[in-house]
């Protein structure tokens, strides 16, 4: 398996266990805004912002859509192509919301992701511990931990 790349460690053994049993070719951790706390199997780092903006958007644009069809929130989205299958969720978590983007492929389905997800929101739960304090939306230094966190998460220079 490839390595997971998080700047959040309490996210890490949740995500080994749900990307192995998934069988998951990508996976994003995010916020609901896009800020992504960990990654697994991006080359680049800036195919990890792209995909972690559109998923902010699409779970934006869905939570609108279910305002105006007078709907609870949807679940869970899930777009199925020829070799790839696209999974996209948000949840609670004591940190507040998360959202999970997963590509799969044939050796895995909707049904095995959906399960599996299931299970990774619970070890989320366990694992997450709650927010320490609210820090500043733009800390004096939020372009170096910009910097930092997008290094880590694409294992090279930024």
């Amino acid at each position: 398996m490839k390595a997971i790349k998080t700047v959040e460690p309490w996210a890490l053994e949740p995500l080994e266990k749900f990307l192995a049993e998934a069988s998951a070719r990508l996976c994003l951790l995010t916020t609901p805004t896009g800020q992504v706390i960990a990654q697994y199997g991006f080359s680049r780092a800036v195919d990890v912002i792209s995909a972690a903006a559109l998923g902010a958007g699409i779970i934006s644009s869905s939570r609108e859509m279910a305002v105006m069809l007078e709907e609870p929130a949807f679940d869970a989205l899930n777009h199925q192509g020829e070799r790839h299958g696209i999974f996209l969720a948000e949840f609670s978590s004591p940190r507040g919301g998360l959202v999970v983007l997963i590509v799969y492929g044939p050796e895995s389905s909707p049904g095995l992701v959906q399960l599996f997800f299931e299970e990774f929101v619970r070890d989320i739960d366990a694992s997450c511990p709650p927010p320490a304090h609210q820090a500043p939306v733009l800390a004096a230094d939020f372009e170096k931990e910009l910097n930092d966190n997008l290094r880590t998460l694409s294992g090279g220079d930024v």
